[in-house]
């Protein structure tokens, strides 16, 4: 019996060592995942950019996905080579990349602000916080008395 971990045992590893979110190491998982099978379960030792140029270019092309969930492939796929195979893939000039969503900001009014946060009167809200969904969740008491009391580190 071969006591050599798996890969994606090793990849779980390798992102757990560097202390990603769990969400990362799903997605991450994932993509490698489907890298594998849309080359028909070779291993990526076996493969290198071109394979991973290819499987990129279809999700760009076939699967029609957003330009950020390519570079969240692309990301996952860059992350295995270096830290798990330790293979240094050359960079990818032949990627067919997904379009980016042309798209106008945004930006809210002082008013148009104050009447949204109205709306939530005594719910707690984090616009403006800079914090993500699953940062302000794991947020502790401790934490947010230390950014009251000002010793919380920038």
């Amino acid at each position: 019996m071969d006591d050599k971990p798996r890969l994606l045992d090793r990849l779980r590893e390798q992102i757990r060592i560097r202390h990603y979110s769990i969400r990362t190491e799903t997605a991450y998982i994932k993509w490698v995942r489907d890298f594998i099978r849309y080359h028909n379960l070779r291993h990526p030792a076996e493969m290198g950019a071109p394979e991973v140029e290819r499987f990129l270019s279809h999700l760009a092309v076939d699967l029609n996905v957003s330009a950020s969930t390519q570079n969240q492939a692309l990301a996952a796929l860059l992350f295995l080579y270096r830290h798990v195979l330790a293979i240094d893939l050359p960079w990818l000039n032949d990627v067919v990349r997904a379009r980016r969503p042309e798209r106008l900001p945004v930006v809210l009014s002082r008013e148009e602000t104050q009447r949204l946060l109205a709306c939530f009167k005594d719910e707690p809200v984090l616009y403006g916080s800079g914090l993500y969904l699953m940062g302000a969740m794991r947020l502790r008491v401790k934490d947010v008395a230390r950014l009251w009391s000002g010793t919380a580190r920038a």
